[in-house]
């Protein structure tokens, strides 16, 4: 396996709120969609379905592990796609406490090299808004790619 940094994705975010508040807009779909998605079915449970539709796209894939309110791990692919089919990464988030707030480490594993532009593209678009809305903010409407 390459080095951490070569092969995957990584994103840090401080977010001015507790662990147990993120976590939950990790694994409750209706906080998911207030961040990223126009709807999302959520089983937060090792082997649980984990299933978001951002715009026209879907993501397809399911809990792998889950310790509240300190760390999700879930399976991330493309409905209909051949490039990153569903279930084919994985996506490991880690939430620290810091003081009142929490510093999120997202690290996204298993892409094919031609699709981690996009991916991280993607996660610099949406973790933002996520740090917005667990701090009490609105994140407005999301106009982005995802």
């Amino acid at each position: 396996m390459q080095a951490e940094g070569i092969d995957v994705i990584t994103h840090e975010v401080r977010i001015e709120a507790r662990p147990e508040t993120v976590f939950a807009f990790l694994t409750d779909p209706d906080k998911m969609t207030r961040w990223k998605g126009d709807s999302a079915q959520l089983d937060a449970r090792p082997g649980g379905v984990y299933r978001v539709q951002i715009g026209q796209a879907v993501v397809v894939g399911e809990f792998v592990e889950l310790d509240p309110p300190h760390r999700v791990v879930f399976t991330w692919g493309w409905e209909g796609s051949d490039a990153v089919p569903p279930g084919s990464s994985t996506v490991e988030v880690t939430l620290t406490p810091d003081g009142e707030g929490t510093i999120l480490r997202l690290v996204h594993r298993d892409l094919p090299a031609d699709q981690r532009a996009e991916h991280d593209g993607g996660w610099k678009h949406f973790l933002p808004r996520l740090a917005t809305v667990a701090a009490g903010g609105e994140p407005g409407p999301d106009h982005g790619d995802g």
